[in-house]
């Protein structure tokens, strides 16, 4: 009895057959075909090479070292109160050498072409070569200062250097004027020799004052 039960379960729940000459007898005929031809799968296991990294990639490029060189900012250069007093000091003998300069020319000027040279001609000429000198020697004391403190900072750094340059090349003359005053007294080629090396001290110190006013950025 159970058998037989069993039997109407397996043959109720049995697939139909197509019958021949249908569509559907075709469709399976194909399908059936093909799984024939196709060989059997086999099981494959996944290479772990599929999921390394080259050295050139993002992995390596993000656990590199950043070795970029990044552009860094320019030190802020502080100066003290010491150095605008003496820049101020520096300025005022600038302004101050152009009349010292203007007046020493005209004396001197006049002494050599005069036949009558007097004392007092000639104590204003000492006394003015004297104030020059003063003046010459503060503003090399604390322009030589000022440019050592501002060693460091770019800024303007080629007008300083070339204003530094011919300022100690126009102290160097003014040295070299005062000695050979001693004997501008005695011949008149060595008085012209004098007002020579005067003058070219004085416009080497002009260029040199001027560019620092007109070379501004």
């Amino acid at each position: 009895m159970c058998d037989t039960t069993r039997a109407i379960e397996l043959r109720t729940f049995d697939p139909p057959v197509p019958a021949l000459g249908t569509v559907e007898s075709a469709v399976v005929v194909s399908f059936a075909m093909t799984l024939g031809a196709l060989p059997p799968l086999e099981p494959r296991e996944e290479s772990a090479a599929r999921f390394t990294f080259d050295d050139d990639s993002l992995l390596v490029a993000a656990r590199a070292p950043d070795t970029t060189s990044r552009a860094q900012r320019p030190r802020a250069i502080e100066y003290s109160d010491a150095y605008h007093t003496r820049l101020k000091i520096h300025q005022i003998g600038a302004y101050a050498m152009l009349p010292l300069f203007i007046s020493e020319y005209f004396i001197g000027q006049k002494l050599l072409t005069s036949t009558n040279r007097s004392h007092s001609l000639r104590s204003a000429h000492s006394l003015i070569a004297t104030g020059v000198g003063v003046v010459f020697a503060s503003n090399t004391i604390t322009g030589v200062w000022n440019a050592w403190d501002a060693r460091e900072d770019p800024k303007d750094r080629a007008r300083r250097e070339i204003h530094g340059a011919l300022m100690l090349v126009s102290d160097a003359g003014v040295v070299w004027t005062a000695m050979s005053g001693g004997n501008a007294k005695r011949t008149v080629a060595n008085a012209r020799r004098h007002r020579t090396i005067a003058i070219s001290s004085i416009a080497l110190s002009a260029v040199g004052t001027g560019m620092m006013w007109l070379w501004r950025k």
